[in-house]
């Protein structure tokens, strides 16, 4: 009788196994999932977090504008440069705008923001329940003959507490499969856990989360250098902005003179005609006339130099015609905030109690006095304690963890302080830096007083220049009149006339140079306390600090 081959175990998992792997399966189709997420994917969850994060600050500091880093799929410069025009002026709101769009400094602020952010997420992960897994099989043997053969997984969860506790806890099964004697497949299960405690170096709120203290404070910080950035920037869009409409109304005030001059010789020459004028007076209308041409010929050449690095500084094509839009910007009624009397001692008290910057250096100084505390913690002898235990269950009874296989342990480890040479330094060297720290806050507190004393005489002697120069101008004006009606009388000559006219221009032009210096001295006075706002709207004044300080209120 023929013999029959001993019968080999069954391939195909019992219905433990089957169970096994029902358990498993649903882990490791999470896990491929999770694997398989794309890039884009990853960037949306880090945008909708950190976009979150950014918007909490900047509300802390009133500032409600939207915030991202993305570009514009199109820009100005991009539809200017495909063919579009310009069909209307740009005011002061679409400069600002634009400039934003463009502005490389700009793009740069925002990114150190979102960037602090991003660290914020990564530490404040160090401090929530972190899930680990690991799925994956092995083959192994010994010559060309295989012997092993099996199916691992694995499951762990991480905590961090405040206190410095770690906790750690890790759950596997294993199919394993002795190949060579074609066995059964046998499941084993495993539990552990293991907490870690130190009492002495590295125990404590303040020292274990000093990281993410640290990281929530470099976003403020940012913020702060943000919402100041875009101030600042504001201001000196605005001053470019100025200056050009100051160079508009010069190249008017040229042009009205010259107007005028060519009706003065086309007088003097009738009259010369008729022989009422004698021919020098003449030549000294056209010699005034000719000059005055010249002189309108440059100022427009300097304004459309000034329009070029204007556009240069937005971002827009050279080549591009604009026009600005005035409105009432060059108006003291549009700006009555200006037109009030400043306490130096309101405005350098304002300005401390509000200067984002200056708020920062006093923080930085609390932060180099936590790491002195941090540094001295690691001087520290290490004192920690460490428990585990672990389980394994029952070959193919995933459940069955019976007391004989429960191990655990307890462990007190002291690190004694001998050698500290690098703590030391490190400590030492965190002394300095508060030293440094505090002289830097007291330094920026100076520089704030000086420039602030410097900006309150800036808009002083601006108001009185203005109100010089109005003055200069109605009593030019009265000269010019007199001047030709003297000219018709007979009682004057042309250069009378002349000269009232020359000295009418001047004061023209210095009164558009003056209400410029003016406003532009009292925003940036209010910049310098913080007071100066970017909204939707445009430049906009928050005099409401400087009231209450004036009224006995602490800002």
């Amino acid at each position: 009788m023929a013999s029959h081959p001993a019968a080999r175990p069954p391939l195909i998992p019992t219905p433990l196994l089957r169970r096994a792997f029902a358990r498993i399966a649903p882990f490791v189709a999470l896990s491929l999932v999770a694997g398989c997420r794309a890039p884009a994917v990853h960037v949306r969850d880090a945008d909708r977090e950190v976009y979150e994060i950014v918007r909490e600050r900047r509300e802390e500091l009133a500032a409600g504008s939207p915030f991202t880093i993305a570009r514009p799929d199109s820009t100005l410069r991009d539809r200017l440069l495909a063919g579009d025009v310009l069909d209307e002026p740009l005011d002061l709101m679409a400069s600002l705008e634009i400039a934003a769009e463009n502005s490389r400094q700009y793009q740069a602020q925002r990114e150190r923001l979102y960037l602090a952010a991003l660290d914020l997420t990564l530490e404040r992960w160090e401090f929530s329940v972190k899930e680990t897994g690991t799925f994956g099989a092995f083959l192994n043997g010994t010559g060309d003959d295989a012997n092993t053969a099996g199916i691992f997984s694995l499951v762990g969860l991480r905590k961090l507490l405040g206190t410095g506790m770690s906790i750690i806890g890790d759950a596997s099964i294993d199919l394993v499969r002795d190949v060579g004697h074609a066995d059964a497949w046998d499941a084993v299960s495993n539990l552990s856990l293991n907490i870690t405690q130190p009492f002495l170096r590295g125990f404590g709120r303040d020292i274990v989360t000093e990281p993410l203290t640290q990281a929530e404070r470099n976003v403020l910080y940012e913020a702060r250098a943000y919402e100041r950035f875009r101030r600042t920037f504001a201001f000196d869009v605005s001053s470019r902005f100025f200056s050009i409409l100051q160079r508009e109304k010069v190249l008017e005030n040229q042009i009205q003179n010259y107007d005028g001059l060519v009706v003065l010789r086309k007088r003097n020459e009738a009259f010369a005609e008729a022989g009422r004028l004698n021919e020098i007076q003449v030549d000294q209308a056209r010699q005034n006339e000719l000059s005055t041409e010249n002189r309108v010929i440059e100022t427009r050449q300097g304004l459309e130099a000034a329009l070029d690095d204007f556009k240069f500084f937005l971002g827009l094509p050279i080549d591009t015609a604009i026009e600005l839009d005035a409105g009432e910007l060059l108006t003291l009624e549009t700006w009555e905030e200006l037109d009030v009397e400043f306490d130096e001692e309101d405005v350098l008290d304002v300005a401390l109690s509000q200067r984002l910057d200056y708020l920062t250096d006093r923080d930085l100084v609390e932060d180099a006095e936590r790491r002195v505390k941090v540094a001295a913690d690691a001087l520290r002898m290490g004192m920690d304690l460490e428990l585990g235990a672990s389980a394994t269950s029952e070959s193919n009874d995933l459940l069955d963890y019976r007391g004989s296989n429960v191990n655990w342990d307890a462990t007190l480890t002291f690190d004694l302080p001998f050698d500290r040479l690098r703590e030391r330094n490190t400590y030492r060297a965190s002394l300095i830096a508060l030293d440094v720290a505090r002289r830097s806050a007291e330094e920026s507190a100076d520089a704030i007083r000086a420039d602030l004393r410097d900006s309150i005489r800036r808009l002083s002697v601006a108001r009185e220049g203005y109100a010089i120069q109005s003055g200069a101008v109605a009593l030019a004006e009265r000269r010019v009149e007199s001047a030709q009606l003297n000219l018709e009388a007979g009682r004057a000559d042309t250069r009378d006339v002349l000269e009232a006219q020359e000295d009418l221009v001047a004061a023209q032009n210095g009164t558009a140079s003056a209400i410029t210096e003016y406003i532009l001295s009292g925003l940036g006075l209010y910049r310098d306390m913080e007071l100066l706002r970017v909204s939707e709207r445009g430049i906009e004044i928050d005099t409401e600090p400087l009231l209450a300080r004036s009224e006995g209120v602490t800002p």
